[in-house]
């Protein structure tokens, strides 16, 4: 299959199942081409929950997580299940939940580009453009 067949083919796949394209900002021309959202992660989550019953996310795991932690009750496919990203991942939840019992005070703030477990622990989630506003607050 050529370029052209496989974007045709995609493309009647969109139109058949309704689904819709979230595509990461650092994704390859092609796939933003093919994409009906293209942003940052945040703005695809938040973009997500005003589309139809199905989206596929082309970035990273916490990417699809996000959206689906917003929009619950719609279908999140992964097109690449195994992307992943080391900076999400640097911090486990087990260490945030050690901390949190050593430091019950304390409140955690958990940046958007987190996975979903670490999420869950956190006693608030932030993005860059409201992080310095949020922790001030607290």
């Amino acid at each position: 299959m050529n370029k052209e067949e496989f974007i045709n083919d995609i493309l009647k796949k969109k139109k058949e199942t309704g689904a819709r394209i979230l595509a990461h900002i650092y994704q390859p021309p092609e796939i933003l081409e093919l994409a009906d959202v293209v942003g940052d992660s945040f703005k695809l989550a938040e973009t997500a929950q005003v589309m139809g019953d199905t989206v596929i996310v082309c970035g990273v795991r916490f990417m699809a997580e996000t959206v689906k932690i917003l929009s619950p009750k719609k279908k999140v496919i992964l097109a690449s299940p195994e992307a992943t990203c080391p900076m999400a991942e640097q911090i486990s939840p087990e260490y945030v939940r050690k901390f949190k019992k050593k430091n019950p005070d304390v409140a955690v703030c958990a940046y958007i580009n987190t996975t979903a477990e670490l999420k869950e622990e956190a006693d608030v989630c932030v993005t860059s453009s409201s992080a310095v506003k949020i922790c001030k607050n607290i």
